[in-house]
């Protein structure tokens, strides 16, 4: 589905922030005439009466007509890209995974305390203080597999003493910082879409789950990785999810057709097979479960391949919403048919307009 496909009347627009529709973000601004203030239509602040409302198509025009951006939900910042200060503070924790930030530090850095906790809460489901206390851990269990001493490690993380830092290990990983050199960690985080919230996991060898995080079964979906790779999964960052969040970005944009980052997907030989040639499916078009069964050689096993097609742990970049019923229904997707439904159209749209202006992709 195109944002210009939306119907923009000012009661479509009004509705809209009425229900923080993430659907039109991007498609207009809304300036509050009593406040002054003008914010993004998924705002959550307490909505205004419509005849005090004034609709924009951009943050430019709202700001020459006088207007100034929300200090809460930051307009002039694009929906999910973290903000320069929140990347200046998680670089400097890279740096030095020993800083601990307080509410006076970010204050004299001239950054609101509520502002980055708000951010952390909406973006990782954690505090800000938490996610410093886990990238420390993070790093310390990295450390530690590589062979470092535990006591140097712990005192090099910042904690004062041995055992407090054992404790705080144990509390996430679930075993002793000495009995963790063949415990993995999965990565987790959350991105924002025009289609909801996704969590992404991630290893060092690619991205092993993406879905929606109102999926059904998504925390047993997470068990079931966690205990297939004898793993912890935590709040974090993997450089990986710098290059999905660009790609996914440009895919919701209609400006990119495949995916170049890694992909991890444990799993029996056969569903490797069944989602490896999901991915031969092309953009903006669609197969059946019984072509998808044939194209493997597997007629007699229809219902396998699309139980296989159930277990995909990666929205989208392993396209498994590309697969419908014989007679063209839209079947059996995890994310909900109204967001298999919104794909397909984007996909067909951004096909049919590639196709019509004679170029290649």
């Amino acid at each position: 589905m195109k944002k210009e496909n939306l119907m923009l009347t000012n009661e479509t627009m009004y509705k809209a922030i009425i229900e923080k529709d993430i659907r039109f973000e991007g498609t207009f601004i809304t300036a509050v005439k009593t406040t002054g203030i003008f914010c993004r239509p998924t705002c959550s602040a307490r909505k205004p009466k419509i005849e005090n409302v004034e609709f924009f198509n951009s943050t430019r025009e709202a700001i020459l007509k006088g207007y100034r951006p929300c200090k809460v939900y930051h307009p002039l910042e694009k929906i999910g890209q973290t903000p320069h200060y929140i990347k200046q503070i998680i670089e400097e924790l890279g740096n030095n995974p020993t800083v601990k930030f307080k509410d006076g530090d970010l204050v004299q850095k001239g950054i609101e305390p509520s502002a980055i906790r708000r951010w952390f809460v909406k973006n990782h489901g954690i505090t800000f203080h938490a996610y410093q206390r886990m990238f420390r851990i993070n790093t310390a269990f990295k450390k530690i597999q590589e062979g470092e001493p535990v006591t140097a490690v712990a005192f090099e993380s910042g904690y004062e003493s041995l055992s407090g830092f054992t404790d705080s290990f144990k509390s996430i990983f679930g075993v002793s910082p000495r009995h963790s050199k063949h415990k993995q960690v999965v990565t987790m985080t959350r991105l924002e879409t025009p289609l909801g919230t996704m969590l992404a996991c991630a290893t060092e060898k690619g991205i092993c789950l993406l879905e929606f995080t109102d999926r059904k079964m998504l925390e047993t979906e997470l068990k079931g990785l966690a205990k297939m790779l004898k793993a912890t999964i935590i709040q974090g960052h993997n450089p990986l999810f710098d290059l999905l969040k660009q790609e996914l970005e440009q895919y919701f944009e209609g400006k990119r057709k495949a995916f170049s980052v890694p992909l991890f997907t444990p799993g029996s030989v056969f569903q490797q097979t069944v989602w490896q040639a999901l991915q031969t499916i092309p953009y903006g078009e669609t197969r059946s479960y019984k072509q998808q069964a044939m194209a493997l050689n597997k007629l007699s096993a229809v219902r396998a391949v699309a139980h296989a097609n159930g277990r995909n742990r990666i929205s989208i970049l392993i396209p498994c919403h590309r697969v419908v019923s014989e007679n063209g229904n839209l079947a059996g997707y995890g994310g909900g048919i109204w967001r298999k439904k919104w794909l397909l159209d984007l996909e067909r749209s951004n096909h049919a307009d590639t196709n019509s202006a004679g170029l290649l992709f």
